[in-house]
Order: C-alpha cells, then sequence, then structure tokens
C-alpha cells in the first residue's frame, strides 16, 4: 500500500523559508514521478513543482520559478519542496503525490497522479 506522509508546513512570514518532506512508502521509488501541489483557501488544486519521468529534470509553476526547489533523497525514499522568498499568496495546504511512470501522462494535471500524501498547511503572513 502507497503512503505518502509530508511534513514541515506551518506559520512564517513573508521573505521566510519553509522545507517541505514527503516520506514514501510501499512504492519503488524509481518507478514513480513524485510531484508537489497546493490547494489555497477556496481555489482547486494546482500544480507547484514535479521530475522528469527520468528524475533528470524539474519542472515548475510559473508562480514559483525561482523561488521553489524540488529535490529527493532515493537512498530515504523521501521528496523535498524548498520554498525561499514565500509570499502571501503561497499560503495554501501542500500535498505531496505520486505517479506511476508506465506509461506517458503529464505531470501537472491533478488527474495524472496515482497517490497522494494528507497534505501540510503553509501559512505565509504580509
Amino acid at each position: 500500500q502507497v503512503q505518502l506522509v509530508e511534513s514541515g508546513g506551518g506559520l512564517v512570514q513573508a521573505g521566510d523559508s519553509l522545507r517541505l518532506s514527503c516520506a514514501a512508502s510501499g512504492l519503488t521509488f524509481s518507478s514513480y514521478r513524485m510531484g508537489w501541489f497546493r490547494q489555497p483557501p477556496g481555489k482547486e488544486r494546482e500544480f507547484v513543482a514535479a521530475f522528469s519521468r527520468s528524475g533528470g529534470w524539474t519542472y515548475y509553476a510559473d508562480s514559483v520559478k525561482g523561488r521553489f526547489t524540488i529535490s529527493r533523497d532515493n537512498a530515504k525514499n523521501t521528496v523535498f519542496l524548498q520554498m525561499n522568498s514565500l509570499k502571501a499568496e503561497d499560503t495554501a495546504i501542500y500535498y505531496c503525490a505520486a505517479q506511476r511512470i508506465d506509461r506517458i501522462r503529464s505531470y501537472a494535471s491533478t488527474g495524472n497522479y496515482d497517490n497522494w500524501g494528507q497534505g501540510t498547511q503553509v501559512t505565509v503572513s504580509s
């Protein structure tokens, strides 16, 4: 059974940094694309960052490009999201997601991911 557990959220001020972690279990890490999504208050869930199917490249939403960095520790089956220069509009529940790479699917669509974590709240005060 695949399990994704996020941690690291919290309440910070604008301009601060946070590092989110996602511990994955029950899956073969190399057989999945890992990504981060977020859901701001009253809005739909949206793409934040993801790896390519091979894991060699990364993709980012325009709104976080240059401020957020996705990374992974394959030995620990853990994915990270380093968030710098946080803004009030980054306030959201952040979700880790896993997509099987047995077929080609977009990295940016929530419907293309097979497993989700429970989410971690990030609140940025301005």
